[in-house]
């Protein structure tokens, strides 16, 4: 799903940066990206774990998570992770660039 996702994304015009594990994407948190798209549950790290560490290195880093658990992104209605969004599984391709493009775009 990684790579399938990956591809859509490169397709769309963005550059990509993909990794196996929450513990290979903290690893890579030394450089600096624009978003952060990651499943909540992952090996390793999860995602939202993974956002805490990656916003506490990059304050501004927007963040997507992507997951078939929404309701666990979510507390009281609001992101775990502030000003983060959430798009549940399942979901079309054209949907997750569009909100990528937005995410983007609100810069």
């Amino acid at each position: 799903m990684r790579q399938f996702l990956a591809t859509a994304l490169t397709r769309a015009g963005h550059r990509v940066s993909t990794h196996r594990d929450g513990r290979q994407a903290l690893d890579a948190l030394g450089k600096r990206y624009d978003l952060l798209i990651a499943d909540i549950v992952m090996p390793g790290v999860d995602g939202i774990e993974l956002a805490r560490r990656a916003r506490a290195s990059q304050p501004d880093l927007r963040v997507m998570f992507i997951t078939g658990f929404a309701a666990v992104a979510l507390e009281d209605g609001k992101p775990v992770v502030p000003g983060s969004t959430v798009l549940s599984k399942p979901f079309h391709l054209r949907d997750l660039v569009s909100q990528v493009k937005d995410l983007l775009a609100a810069a």
